[in-house]
């Protein structure tokens, strides 16, 4: 049994089942035993790899469009330029290389990266030595200033909340024990205001998720954008709006048991698009329409950008290039599967490639 096991064990036997958000947070971000705060999760050598880690095409387009965004603005210099969940320095390192010949945009540019990990800092820190960048534990430290934010498979791996419709009711999935072993539950159905919406388009059995950590953080960023300028990109999988079992655990690639090896795995849940931009609304903001990745990348240029890779390379190296533009833009890989939404002062203030809700 590992030690989180064991903890988690012990927790549940004295008072009682954890909601999954709790179990999550426990996994991911337990201090001495929590998978974000032990390791570095990507690459080969981990469990999952991202967009930026696949191909520069993904970051140096997304670079020029928040670039493009900020001209658009008036330029407003100083200006926070922001991550949020930034793995290992990867998309931002290719954002700075390709917004290098953007004229003031650098001058300009204060960098912040929100990470709790120190051991994804660490990396962070080594991949972007040639920069002067600050690191924030909470959005809500962000100083007051223009933001340009992006934020890429960060929401997916924040606790979710799941409940399974009973009548009028609605039973919440819990992790409790049985016969000393982690197993998945569900509580007394209850009526919850907070999902009476979903009582007309779901039926008996249906599963809607929630998550409520994400709210406050939309927010947070909405109301600098509100106040200050900027926008912001969120690129993630999942869809419009929340709707089946989608709580899932990644190990070496695989998907595994989520209670298993608890603080060994990935876990992670589809990311309701609709909810993150219902929770802009009320800043002023105007959030896009929800856009697959692959469809974004056609329109930031990324086969314009590809041939020309393409013409400097050959062989294997020519091969794993064309593989990964598959990969982040064909319907069968991350093309559809992975959504793209922006916040923006005004929709005629939304960036290149999102067309406002």
């Amino acid at each position: 049994m590992t030690a989180l096991k064991d903890i988690l064990t012990r927790r549940i036997a004295q008072t009682g089942p954890l909601s999954l958000a709790d179990y999550m947070a426990e996994c991911l971000l337990h201090p001495e035993h929590g998978y974000y705060t032990t390791r570095d999760p990507l690459g080969a050598s981990g469990d999952f790899t991202t967009a930026p880690e696949i191909s520069q095409m993904f970051g140096e387009l997304l670079g020029l469009c928040l670039a493009q965004s900020w001209l658009s603005q008036g330029a407003p210099a100083p200006f926070t330029l922001a991550e949020i969940g930034p793995g290992r320095g990867t998309l931002m390192a290719d954002i700075l290389r390709a917004t290098k010949g953007v004229p003031g945009l650098h001058d300009a540019m204060q960098v912040r990266l929100v990470e709790a990990s120190p051991t994804l800092r660490a990396a962070q820190k080594e991949r972007l030595a040639g920069y002067e960048v600050t690191w924030c534990d909470h959005v809500a430290e962000l100083q007051d200033a223009p933001l340009w934010l992006i934020a890429n498979e960060f929401f997916d791996a924040l606790p979710i909340r799941q409940f399974t419709r009973k009548g009028q009711g609605w039973a919440e999935t819990q992790v409790g024990l049985k016969d000393g072993a982690l197993t998945l539950g569900l509580s007394a159905p209850t009526p919850l205001a907070e999902l009476a919406p979903r009582l007309e388009d779901t039926t008996d059995g249906d599963v809607v998720e929630t998550c409520p950590s994400a709210t406050p953080i939309v927010t947070e960023i909405a109301q600098r954008i509100s106040k200050h300028g900027g926008a912001a990109i969120f690129v993630d999988y999942g869809d419009w709006r929340s709707l089946g079992d989608t709580f899932q655990a990644l190990e070496a690639h695989e998907m595994v048991d989520p209670l298993a090896r608890p603080g060994q795995a990935d876990l992670t849940a589809h990311v309701d698009f609709e909810a993150l931009a219902q929770a802009a609304q009320p800043s002023g903001v105007v959030s896009s329409q929800m856009v697959p990745q692959g469809l974004l990348l056609a329109r930031l240029g990324i086969s314009e950008r590809a041939q020309a890779l393409a013409a400097k390379l050959s062989g294997e190296a020519l091969e794993s290039h064309a593989r990964a533009f598959d990969r982040l833009t064909s319907p069968t890989e991350m093309g559809t599967l992975f959504k793209a939404l922006a916040l923006a002062p005004s929709p005629d203030k939304m960036p290149p490639g999102f067309d406002a809700g």
